[in-house]
Order: structure tokens, then sequence, then C-alpha cells
């Protein structure tokens, strides 16, 4: 199968899981979603519908897909969307409430059972979560609080999107202009608030941006001796961007 071949290779297989944004199984099973009162149907926002991260059957639904996915051989489990939709109706009506104590406590409680249901089975538990939970204080509404998701899981991956970030984020009027300051910056923060030791992991931006753009974001990352993943929505790679230009390399050496 695939996951023994990559391991053949010495390759180390990460499952990326999306969770709670699910519109296939909000729709054919709505109970497990969000429900918005307006409609009567389940919430939509930017076409998204999402599963309610406070719903018992949502949730074991969600570690049934990343139980099954640990079985198939991959090393780790990398949950995606592990949070309440960003925006969301005043008439969105989640079974457990919504408010930022329910929602820390639901993210924070998902994690716990997927620890206790794949580190059984050998499988490593990562989030991926928005980049400005590494520098905020509170859940952004989403109910990522940085400390609190690092005291559990095994990996953390950031993901320190320059483009995703408004004005004034650490003094930029534009942050999408600054690659490299932003994910350094990001990362700092980041480091400094870990209340354990865990693989931080980021996502770097590749879409929008210039190899040399990518690459700078891969170096901000290599200069705290992390490792990185690219982002692309088609998994258009910037090969480019994998090793420093050959004409940089020259230029320094002149």
């Amino acid at each position: 199968d695939v996951s023994a071949r990559a391991h053949e290779a010495g390759l180390y297989v990460i499952g990326r899981l999306v969770i709670f944004n699910d519109p296939t199984a909000a729709i054919r099973k709505p109970s497990m979603a969000v429900w918005d009162t307006a409609t009567e149907a389940p919430s939509e926002s930017n076409n998204q519908y999402f599963l309610d991260p406070t719903d018992p059957d949502a949730r074991a639904y969600a570690l049934s897909l990343a139980t099954e996915a640990c079985s198939m051989g991959v090393d780790e489990i990398q949950f995606d969307y592990v949070r309440f939709p960003d925006k969301r109706s005043e008439t969105a009506v989640f079974d457990g409430g919504v408010t930022q104590e329910v929602r820390i406590e639901a993210i924070t409680s998902f994690f716990d059972e997927a620890i206790a249901a794949l580190h059984p089975l050998g499988c490593a538990v990562g989030a991926d979560v928005f980049g400005f939970t590494t520098k905020a204080e509170d859940d952004g509404g989403i109910g990522q609080r940085w400390p609190d998701i690092l005291q559990l899981v095994d990996v953390a991956s950031p993901m320190v999107y320059p483009s995703h970030y408004s004005t004034g984020w650490y003094g930029f009027d534009v942050p999408n202009d600054h690659p490299a300051e932003m994910v350094t910056n990001a990362l700092q923060d980041g480091l400094s608030r870990m209340p354990r030791n865990v693989v931080i992991r980021p996502w770097l931006q590749d879409f929008g941006y210039t190899p040399d753009q990518v690459r700078a974001q891969i170096d901000s990352a290599e200069q705290y001796g992390l490792g990185w993943m690219l982002w692309n929505a088609k998994s258009n790679v910037t090969m480019d961007a994998l090793e420093p230009r050959k004409s940089k390399r020259l230029a320094s050496s002149l």
C-alpha cells in the first residue's frame, strides 16, 4: 500500500484530515451540523458547512475517520479545521453553546479524545491552527488557544500565511509584502509561548508569491531549526523555492 511504500523509501507519512468543515456530512446528516434557525437548515458561510464541535456524534464521526486513517499505516494524523467557524451568523446554534469557555473546552477535549484513541495505535497527533494564535491571548472566537493546544498535541502547525494577517500586524500596513518578517515574528511569538516541548512545523504560504518570497519564509522557519510545509490549495508546489537560487549562492561567494 501507499504507506508501506513510503516507509520503504524512508518517508514519514502525515495524514491530513479535515474535521469540522465538512459540507458532505453536514448536509447528509444535519443533526451533526451547526444549525441556522433563520433558514432552518445547516448553517452556511462562504460555501462552508461546519459540523458542531460540541455535538457528540460529530466528534465521534471525526474520531472514527482518524482511527481508520491511522490503521492505514500513517505515522501522524494532522487535524485541520478543528475549530468553530470563524464567521457565523447570530442565528447559528451549537448544541453546547458558543461562549469562549465552551469553545476552548470543546477543542481541547477533542484533542484529548484524539490522543486517547490514536496514541495506542501508534499515531502522533498534530493540529493545524490559525497563524494569529501564536500571539493572541484569547481563542480568536474559534476555540483555538495556543498554549492550551500545545499542552496536548505532539505537533502544532500554525498557518502563518502573511496574506491572512490584516493591516497593522507586526507593524506592517500590508503584511503580505513582508513574508520573511511576518513568518519570523509569528514563529518567535509561538516559540516563546510554548508550555512544553512539542514539534512546531508551520504551514507556509505557497500561493500568490514568487519563488524568492516562498524561499524567504522557508529561511525564516529554518533559522529556528524548524521543519515546514508549503500550502497551495491545488498542490502546485513552487519547486524553485526548495533550494536557494544558484545566483544567490554565487553572489554570496563573490
